[in-house]
């Protein structure tokens, strides 16, 4: 996925009512950004951390630039996560996810008010795919998700234990959306609930699988030899 609009470099002031930040740009300028984040992006807001921001020119738009990447601690970290989708929507529409091979379709209604991510149709056979943007590291080298409660997530994990019920295959995927982890796991002491459900999810045969990026200031794409099921 390459941006549609050169990303701009600037410094993080503050992040504050979830979807705002504002940010100092390179001629001194400090405006606020749109940050497309519901998350707490912890360890990921922190003032003077460097930033990339996508501009538009959209007089639709109250907001100027959008937040797209951090840097911390010498990885780049996508904290938009709707850029998780469109990766994966671009890997599995290109055939580079085995096992998920066949006609894609986003956002496809599903259980009680709910939308799946993606609904593959496979051979007759359905996969109902979710997935989750994974920002959080405390630890070197080990990405956690989530980095808030999330009780939305939670809800999604029965909705896919639902449909394997029914008979489809269902898949949680977790993108890490960094460039320094090589391990994942849930984030269990933040959201107990939601690492229960996804406990019961597994039991009830929902597959996981964990994906890893490629990102630098003009593409974000799929790393397709970090591709694994756990």
């Amino acid at each position: 996925m390459r941006f549609q609009t050169e990303l701009v470099p600037a410094t993080l002031i503050r992040r504050y009512k979830r979807f705002l930040a504002d940010i100092r740009l390179p001629d001194g300028r400090e405006v606020t950004a749109h940050c497309p984040n519901p998350g707490s992006m912890m360890g990921l807001a922190d003032e003077g951390l460097r930033v990339w921001v996508e501009p538009n020119d959209d007089p639709k738009k109250k907001l100027k630039y959008g937040l797209r990447l951090v840097e911390v601690a010498g990885a780049t970290v996508v904290v938009d996560t709707g850029i998780a989708n469109r990766v994966i929507k671009e890997a599995l529409e290109a055939g580079e996810m085995a096992g998920l091979e066949g006609d894609v379709r986003a956002e496809v209604k599903y259980g009680e008010n709910s939308r799946a991510d993606f609904l593959i149709t496979q051979n007759g056979g359905k996969i109902w795919v979710e997935v989750k943007s994974v920002t959080l590291s405390r630890e070197a080298g080990l990405a956690e998700f989530p980095d808030s409660k999330t009780a939305r997530g939670a809800k999604h994990l029965g909705e896919l234990s639902a449909r394997v019920g029914e008979g489809d295959r269902a898949v949680m995927l977790y993108l890490v959306s960094r460039t320094d982890c090589d391990r994942f796991r849930p984030a269990a002491d933040i959201d107990p609930i939601y690492a229960a459900a996804e406990q019961a999810a597994r039991a009830a045969g929902v597959e996981v699988m964990v994906c890893h990026i490629q990102a630098s200031p003009q593409a974000i794409t799929l790393d397709p030899t970090r591709i694994c099921i756990m």
